[in-house]
C-alpha cells in the first residue's frame, strides 16, 4: 500500500471518530418531555413549587452544558486553524 493510500485511510478513520464523538455529546440530548417526567417524579406535581424549582434547575444545567459545548467547539476550531 502506498503512502497516499495509508494517509487516506488515516484521514477517514479520524473523520469518522470525530463524528462519533459529536453524536455522543449532542447539546439537545435532554428533551422537554424528559424534564417534565423527571421533575414530576422527583419534584412533585406540575405547578408545585418543587416542580418549578426542578424545571428551573434543569434549564440552567442545560444552558451551562450548551455553553460549555460551544466553547469546546470554538477552542477546537481555533486550534485547527492555528490561532
Amino acid at each position: 500500500m502506498t503512502f497516499t493510500g495509508r494517509a487516506a485511510i488515516v484521514v477517514t478513520v479520524l473523520s469518522l471518530g470525530g463524528c462519533a464523538n459529536l453524536e455522543r455529546h449532542h447539546p439537545n440530548a435532554v428533551s422537554q418531555g424528559d424534564d417534565d417526567a423527571y421533575c414530576q417524579t422527583h419534584g412533585g406535581p406540575q405547578g408545585s413549587a418543587a416542580y418549578t424549582a426542578c424545571r428551573k434547575n434543569r434549564d440552567v444545567a442545560a444552558t451551562r452544558s450548551d455553553r460549555m459545548e460551544r466553547s469546546h467547539r470554538d477552542l477546537a476550531e481555533r486550534m485547527l486553524n492555528g490561532q
